[in-house]
This record gives structure tokens, C-alpha cells and sequence, in this order.
């Protein structure tokens, strides 16, 4: 996938569809009422165009707002959001999808995520079959899924012949998930990580972690969204604060060593390895 220099600085993505998304976004869970709209334009001002929402976050409203209010115009920006499990289906799912677009105000989204394959549904072809229709009709330029597993990705493509652009998936230091990263790379989805940052949690203080901080002269939080960029994730940090959000934007000055991005992907924790990622949803 090319790589080209983003108007914001933060450089782009081309997706397997043509687009380019950028390689790092503003995530937006938790952002509601005024304060919520604030922090999101702060981001854009901090140099954000991809904002990631969601229906299971209940903040669209918050970040069609702050797409009005910002200086930044709406084609510049690149709008996510997904339909829940609630919405599985494919009628559903372009209803889910229409609702999404009235409360963000906008004619259409860039991306649009099935959130969750809610397999004992098992209504996630026919959900994707519903995005492939929203982008035939213009209400969508990209689609893509979240959470999904191999199985799941090879299955929407043997029965609909369409590759998602996205798997945005749980991806951090102590769950690398390199094997489906590898599969993502071997048929062209563009892997995108939440919790990219495990919410600290001790993350931080990880030797590997803090030796190519101090190597690089960077705080940890850079190191490991750099770690996204160079294992070929794109990450979607949430914060609410202008200062955090502009320095996790700021990873493209340096880049980390092979051996130091292998070290900080042996960080990977036993009870982690091999574990149903279907067992762990973001909402």
C-alpha cells in the first residue's frame, strides 16, 4: 500500500478500494455533550482527520457537531463510525447506516465497520452485503469490518467476491496478533488497532518500551503507536486532552530498529496468546 503526505502532516494510507486514510486517527469513545464536541475539534486543530465514532458510542451527534464547527472542511476529514450488533442484517444495516448519517449530519461517511460479527447471530454476510449496497449508492466510499477473525474475513469475501479495506481490531504490545496482521497484509486489508495503547495499564513502564523512549527521546506513548506503524497498523488513540492528542500524533519523525520493534512485540503475555478475540468487544 502507497504512502503520501497528508495536508495535516500525518501521512496517508491508500486502501485496497482507492482511498488513502490517514495513519493514525482520533478515537472518540467517551466524547459526549459539549465538552465531547470540544475535545474532538481539538483534535482536528491538533492535526486529526480520521475520526473514529460508532452507534454503540452514542456520540455521533458530538462529532457531526465538531465536523460543523471546526476550520477544517469536510472533505479533508475522514469520518468512521459502525453498525452494532443490533443492526446485523441487511436491511438493517442500511437503516442503522441512514440513522448514522442524520445524526452526524453528513451526506455520507468514508468508512463505515461492521462493529462486531456477533457470530451467534450470524447475520454478518448479510450486513456486509447491506454495505456493499451503501456503497453502491454513494452513502459510504470505503468498508470494512471489526473484530473479525480469518474465517470470517475469508468468508465475506467467498461469498460477496468484496475485500474489506479495514479490520480494525484489540492490538497492542501484549496482543500483537501478528499471524492475522500477516493474513490482513496476504489478501489487502488495512489492519487499524483500538486500545492501541492498552490504557497504559504498566504498558509503559515495559523495559523494551522505555529503553527506545529514552533511545529516541520520545515519551513511551510514541514508542508504541510508532510500534503500530512499523508492525503495518494504523491506530486510533483516544484523549481528550489537546496536549496528549498532539503529542500522539507527533510519531512520524522517528522510526524504531527492527530489533526494537521485535522486543516490543515479544512483550506479548501468555494469557493472552491464543484467546478468542471474539470474547473481547470494545463498546
Amino acid at each position: 500500500m502507497s504512502t503520501s503526505e497528508h495536508s495535516s502532516a500525518i501521512p496517508t494510507l491508500e486502501l485496497n478500494d482507492g482511498a488513502s486514510v490517514p495513519q493514525i486517527g482520533l478515537g472518540t469513545y467517551a466524547m459526549h455533550d459539549a465538552e465531547g464536541v470540544g475535545a474532538i475539534i481539538a483534535g482536528i486543530d491538533n492535526g486529526y482527520r480520521l475520526l473514529d465514532t460508532a452507534v454503540n458510542y452514542e456520540n455521533e451527534r458530538e462529532v457531526g457537531q465538531a465536523v460543523i464547527d471546526s476550520k477544517v472542511g469536510r472533505d479533508e476529514l475522514f469520518i468512521t463510525s459502525k453498525v452494532p450488533g443490533r443492526h446485523h442484517g441487511f436491511d438493517e444495516t442500511i437503516a442503522s447506516t441512514e440513522e448514522s448519517l442524520a445524526r452526524l449530519q453528513l451526506e455520507r461517511l468514508d468508512l463505515h465497520l461492521i462493529h462486531w460479527p456477533n457470530p451467534s447471530v450470524g447475520k454478518y454476510v448479510d450486513t456486509w452485503r447491506g454495505l456493499i449496497e451503501l456503497r453502491e449508492r454513494g452513502l459510504v466510499t470505503s468498508i470494512g469490518v471489526s473484530n473479525f477473525t480469518e474465517a470470517m474475513l475469508q468468508e465475506l469475501i467467498d461469498e460477496t467476491g468484496v475485500t474489506p479495506a479495514v479490520n480494525q481490531i484489540e492490538l497492542h504490545p501484549y496482543f500483537p496478533q501478528s499471524k492475522l496482521i500477516e493474513f490482513h497484509r496476504s489478501i489487502g486489508v488495512q489492519t487499524e488497532s483500538w486500545s492501541p495503547l492498552y490504557r497504559d495499564q504498566g504498558l509503559f513502564d515495559e523495559a523494551p518500551i522505555a529503553e527506545a523512549a529514552a533511545a529516541h527521546g520520545v515519551e513511551p506513548a510514541q514508542v508504541v503507536l510508532r510500534w503500530h506503524l512499523e508492525v503495518g497498523s494504523l491506530s486510533i488513540p483516544k484523549s481528550a486532552n489537546p496536549d496528549r492528542q498532539k503529542l500522539n500524533a507527533d510519531i512520524f519523525g522517528f522510526n524504531l530498529t527492527p530489533a526494537e520493534v521485535d522486543a516490543i512485540s515479544g512483550l506479548e503475555r501468555g494469557r493472552m496468546k491464543g484467546r478468542d478475540p471474539l470474547t473481547h468487544e470494545e463498546m
